[in-house]
């Protein structure tokens, strides 16, 4: 979980770094990649929701197994000529394409990590406590974020980052892979979430503008 979140946060700032020049430097292509991050982050959790809750286990771990497997035929994470822009068409599909075929597949099982094993932790263990697991990913990322200004950009070139990152990527899914097959078969039980304790609408409205300011202050922050 740990090293998802860490690799998760590295390879926002490189690949983004490695395709900036391509679209001539303008900050709008860190927006467009933003973007693209956070989608390819909450997908990433509906995957690991629906193989939590809708699939069999151990039909689950294979599967998992199997696309962390077949996301090694994506490595390494350097894009393609193909993307570089002629002058004539839009950047935004460009930029999405690009960034969609060249990390979209490990991004997702990335952003999968910390939910799914915080599950099969849990698995069959009423006692269990995954919770200290997500303050685990939050670490990862804060260091992912503190140390690539600080000591992996002035170190390595944009494209030894990509090597270096996906050398690791590798051995990460080579390990998940092992974990999923290590998981408990119990099946965790559905919750139905009382009537009495739901959410109203204000306070709907609330969460997802607060997620909406956290969101926009990244954004021009980062810019």
């Amino acid at each position: 979980i740990f090293l998802s979140a860490f690799l998760l946060f590295q390879l926002q700032p490189i690949l983004t770094k490695l395709i900036l020049p391509w679209f001539g430097g303008a900050a709008a292509v860190w927006t467009i990649s933003l973007a693209f991050y956070q989608l390819a982050y909450l997908l990433g959790n509906l995957y690991a929701h629906l193989l939590i809750r809708r699939l069999p286990p151990l039909f689950s771990a294979r599967l998992h197994t199997i696309l962390l497997l077949a996301s090694l035929l994506l490595l390494p994470i350097l894009p393609s000529p193909f993307w570089q822009p002629r002058g004539t068409e839009d950047p935004v599909w460009k930029i999405l394409g690009l960034l969609a075929v060249t990390v979209g597949a490990p991004f997702l099982l990335l952003s999968a990590t910390s939910p799914l094993l915080q599950a099969w932790q849990s698995r069959g263990r009423a006692d269990a406590r995954p919770y200290r697991l997500y303050a685990l990913s939050n670490a990862g990322s804060l260091l992912a974020l503190l140390s690539y200004p600080i000591l992996v950009e002035p170190l390595l070139s944009t494209r030894h980052q990509a090597w270096v990152w996906s050398i690791v990527y590798g051995g990460f899914a080579l390990l998940c892979g092992v974990v999923a097959f290590q998981q408990p078969t119990a099946i965790i039980p559905k919750t139905v979430p009382s009537s009495a304790v739901s959410p109203n609408l204000k306070l709907q409205l609330l969460w997802l503008a607060l997620a909406a300011s956290a969101s926009a202050l990244l954004l021009g922050v980062t810019r």
